[in-house]
């Protein structure tokens, strides 16, 4: 908070409650709700009793935890390299279970990748119509998928589900198993440095709580103590700027005209302890210039922001305390009772060390397994992506097959307009050959006689162009739109 004797010189304010143009309009308005919330404020001194009280327990519980912890620590050191050896064990297998899990996971996306493919592939089977001319007329409209057997497809991805739901039960229990180890392991872990069991209290503190440090490292009470005082230390500061804001603002009401009736009503019965340096009924002291009154307004109305924020500032310090407070006398009280814990933690690793054979079988047994659990997958994978280039071959082959009718309609145009310019060709040449005749005739006829030679009269040669297979099909009519659109996809377009 500012303080009521700063040198700093301020620029001159604006006309307002505390100019030289507003001290004489109506001050007390604004300075009696400061008083107000001054006095109140003085009762955080409460708090700093309590501050005290809380530091001077802590102090004897730092002396009677030193003790405790002594007697105990020997006790401590006998298990400590029996638990790095268990701990171990169980970290080995830990890794054993992610490395496992990671591969699990693995194998499932590229399964479901391949599976997305193979839908993706199913899918454009599906969508993908037979042209009409390709079968029969009375044929209802079939799609590529009609021609492939789709049961095949979903009994091969139920067999994979199948593998994947056994290796996952085993990934499962082995991780199960694993994890009723471990949280073994840790409750003697817990015992050891006095955390607790699992779902106990817990008494490894968070930072902003003491930074509470269990086992032989040292007791965490040393510096539980030495944030209380800090913040013991920081309440007394607050409550000293808290009683001078209390001062200032009775003087500014005392300097205020009609503000020593106010004061010496709002100003009495402070809280017990409270050491102010103006007394609200006693006499009103020297009167102040303007600019001397200016600067004392500035600085209390600056100070009466803040008040509220030291007021819950000293609130939260001694919440901490109380907090921090708690912590030690649950850390005391567990120290009665941690050589109890150790022995119980003796009995659990005598418990663990005869499951130990089993726990490391066990992870034996499930590489074993999963090994194999692999190996079937992998087959089953390789017969997914098998049928996917099935389908896959069967959708470029289908557009190879119209782009192939295409190229047959174009050869059989071609041969029609062969066989028509031969046609035209031929009739031509017998036309002319009949005129040709006729001529002959009428120029030699008279002088030849008939039977000179039978086939003198007779009519020329007149051939005709047809198929020689009437058994074979004609190729059927595809829009060129078609097959464009089949070349496009041919040519990675699709």
């Amino acid at each position: 908070m500012a303080s009521s004797t700063s040198s700093l010189q301020p620029p001159s304010p604006p006309p307002g409650p505390f100019s030289a143009a507003g001290i004489a309009s109506s001050p007390l308005e604004t300075l009696i709700p400061h008083l107000l919330a001054s006095k109140r404020s003085l009762s955080s001194i409460n708090h700093v009793w309590r501050a005290n009280e809380l530091c001077t327990s802590t102090r004897t519980s730092l002396e009677r935890s030193t003790i405790t912890t002594a007697r105990t620590s020997f006790l401590r050191s006998g298990i400590t390299s029996q638990l790095a050896v268990l701990r171990q064990v169980h970290r080995n297998s830990e890794t054993t279970a992610k490395q496992g899990r990671a591969e699990f996971e693995a194998v499932i996306q590229v399964l479901d990748e391949a599976d997305e493919r193979l839908r993706d592939t199913l899918g454009k089977l599906r969508s993908t119509i037979v042209e009409k001319g390709l079968r029969p007329g009375d044929e209802e409209r079939r799609s590529l998928l009609d021609f492939m057997n789709e049961e095949g497809v979903e009994g091969l991805v139920g067999v994979i589900k199948e593998s994947l739901d056994g290796a996952g039960q085993g990934m499962r229990e082995f991780e199960d198993g694993n994890r009723g180890f471990g949280e073994e392991v840790e409750n003697v872990r817990k015992l050891l440095y006095g955390d607790g069991l699992k779902g106990g209290s817990g008494l490894v503190g968070s930072a902003s709580q003491g930074r509470v440090v269990q086992g032989q490292e040292g007791s965490p009470v040393p510096q539980i103590l030495h944030e209380m005082e800090d913040r013991a230390r920081e309440m007394a500061a607050g409550l000293e700027s808290l009683v001078s804001h209390y001062d200032l603002c009775v003087t500014a009401i005392k300097q205020t005209e009609g503000g020593g009736d106010a004061a010496s009503k709002i100003a009495g019965d402070l809280p017990e302890g409270v050491d102010v340096g103006q007394d609200a009924g006693g006499a009103p002291p020297e009167p102040m210039g303007d600019q001397e009154r200016m600067e004392m307004m500035r600085v209390l109305e600056e100070d009466a922001g803040q008040v509220e924020d030291v007021v819950m500032e000293i609130r939260d310090h001694i919440a901490e305390m109380e907090s921090l407070h708690s912590r030690v006398e649950m850390h005391t009280s567990h120290l009665a009772t941690e050589h109890v814990n150790m022995t119980a933690a003796f009995r659990m690793l005598e418990d663990l060390g005869q499951k130990l054979p089993g726990h490391i079988t066990r992870t034996q047994i499930f590489l074993m397994r999963w090994d194999e659990d692999k190996v079937a997958i992998d087959e089953r994978l390789e017969e997914l992506e098998g049928l996917t280039e099935l389908y896959d071959g069967f959708l470029r082959a289908y557009d190879n097959l119209l782009i192939e009718i295409g190229r047959r309609k174009d050869q059989e145009l071609e041969v029609e307009q062969v066989v028509q310019e031969a046609r035209t060709r031929l009739e031509k040449l017998y036309e002319d050959e009949v005129e040709e005749r006729e001529v002959f005739k009428k120029e030699q006829g008279d002088f030849l006689p008939v039977d000179i030679w039978p086939g003198l009269r007779d009519r020329p040669l007149r051939y005709s162009l047809s198929s020689v297979d009437d058994q074979a099909s004609r190729v059927p009519d595809i829009s060129k739109s078609v097959i464009y659109r089949a070349i496009q996809r041919v040519h990675g377009k699709r």
